[in-house]
């Protein structure tokens, strides 16, 4: 370990909430109860999870981290009988690592012992450690690089060769349990969130964006229900062995305007590179919400967006008096050529 570097936390938690519904005003209230425990929480609501800095706690409370842990779970459970999967350990990227293959109603602990966080590390797939996507883990297997442990034996002027400079300082580190990132405590800012789950595994990418565009579809209605706007687009993408990448996006004018979201939505999945992925849950998350009436909509000499956004009154105003399935309506906002470019990205063949 490099002696310059400040020394890890001493318990970093990461905790995923499962409820049978999921609904903001809930999360809060999970959030409450951690709070009770630790006031140094950061609320991730994207994937319904929070990090905790169990450092002060510890202390506080006079036990360590298995046994905060399971009174934080006890608690959750005879308060608003929500399981959760816990995953604790000194950095951010163990315990998110750790929180990951924690199936609900249990929790993993690794503890501040190099051994130990080696042990937990090195024999796990490198596509596990965060920030390591599926793109930059089949880049890496292209040079037998396929666990987190031949990350970490490899030596950095070559992984930057191959990933580049940040990337591989990040990776290379982060396989040696180094992660400095703190815990930074906030509200639960306020956002409007849609997710589907498949019934399989699905590879098909074409599926993969329909069911993102339904899911726009319903948050753009949601929000122009609402008569809020969104400030940022985040999307969740699960996988079949219970890895999670999450992307984000700032949004260059707040918008409920479902071909703003949609092309953003678009960016976030084709980013991912998800031709081949084994794909469980797909979450689209509006973030930091406002009211409607902040909205700037910039004038242009294409009158394409103004049809675009009657069509879009008018599929409301059918949608809230017939509640139909209208499902699907937000790929007429991409127009053939971004279809066009999804069909010339798909390969000859493919393989379940």
């Amino acid at each position: 370990m490099n002696g310059t570097r400040r020394l890890r936390p001493r318990a970093i938690l990461r905790i995923h909430f499962h409820p049978a519904e999921r609904n903001m005003e809930l999360y809060g209230q999970l959030l409450a109860v951690v709070d009770g425990i630790s006031s140094r929480v950061e609320p991730l609501p994207a994937d319904w999870s929070a990090y905790v800095d169990l450092a002060g706690a510890l202390t506080y409370w006079g036990r360590d981290v298995e046994g905060l842990v399971a009174v934080l779970r006890l608690r959750l459970l005879a308060l608003h009988g929500v399981q959760c999967s816990a995953g604790a350990g000194p950095t951010r990227s163990i315990a998110a690592m750790a929180a990951d293959v924690t199936p609900p109603g249990a929790a993993i602990v690794v503890r501040d012992d190099p051994y130990e966080i080696a042990a937990f590390l090195r024999t796990k797939p490198a596509s596990a450690l965060p920030g390591i996507g599926p793109k930059t883990a089949r880049t890496l297997a292209r040079y037998g690089i396929t666990s987190v442990g031949d990350i970490a034996d490899t030596q950095l002027p070559t992984l930057q060769r191959i990933l580049g400079v940040t990337a591989a300082r990040q990776a290379h580190d982060r396989a040696h349990g180094i992660d400095e990132r703190p815990v930074v405590p906030g509200a639960a800012p306020k956002s409007l969130g849609a997710g589907h789950r498949f019934d399989r595994d699905e590879l098909d990418p074409e599926q993969h964006h329909r069911t993102v565009l339904r899911l726009v579809q319903e948050l753009g209605a949601r929000l122009r229900a609402a008569s809020e706007i969104a400030q940022a687009l985040t999307l969740t993408v699960s996988y079949a062995d219970r890895t999670q990448t999450t992307r984000s996006r700032t949004l260059n004018e707040p918008t409920a305007h479902t071909p703003a979201l949609a092309a953003i939505a678009h960016e976030l999945l084709t980013g991912l590179g998800l031709q081949r992925a084994r794909v469980r849950t797909l979450a689209l998350r509006a973030e930091r919400l406002r009211p409607a009436e902040d909205t700037i909509h910039q004038l242009t000499f294409d009158n394409r967006d103004d049809k675009l956004r009657r069509l879009e009154t008018a599929l409301d105003k059918a949608a809230n008096r017939y509640r139909p399935d209208i499902a699907g309506t937000a790929s007429t906002f991409l127009g053939p050529a971004t279809h066009r470019e999804r069909r010339s990205r798909q390969p000859s063949t493919r393989t379940r």
